[in-house]
């Protein structure tokens, strides 16, 4: 979905822009960013979801086939076994839209970040 035409501020704006089974999924992976860390902040960077966490936690977005999840090179490193199945970049996975989003994947992830993220601030 092109986004570039209005200028997105909250990740609910961000959602109501995709359609319905792609919002599904959206919702999923905010729900448990969520519950692992409540405490972090969202906001919309790159006009893509960010949750912020002493510095950017994670990023997600979707896209006409998949959904892009950004937590890191270090996070990709250290998940490369159980990401081998998804195509990878250095900073981001891929979850293709035709199969359910692989949340325990997403929520170790995530508790990954929050670690790091953590031992950043001290």
């Amino acid at each position: 979905m092109d986004t570039s035409k209005k200028r997105i501020k909250t990740i609910d704006e961000y959602m109501a822009l995709h359609p319905k089974e792609v919002r599904s999924k959206l919702k999923e992976i905010r729900k448990v960013i969520k519950d692992i860390v409540p405490e972090a902040t969202e906001a919309i960077k790159y006009q893509i979801p960010t949750f912020i966490l002493y510095g950017n936690l994670v990023h997600f977005a979707a896209f006409k086939k998949h959904i892009g999840f950004y937590p890191t090179p270090s996070a990709i490193e250290e998940f490369s076994d159980e990401l081998s199945t998804y195509v990878v970049s250095k900073g981001a996975i891929q979850f293709p839209l035709d199969k359910p989003i692989p949340l325990d994947l997403v929520k170790n992830i995530v508790k990954y970040r929050v670690k790091e993220s953590l031992e950043k601030r001290h």
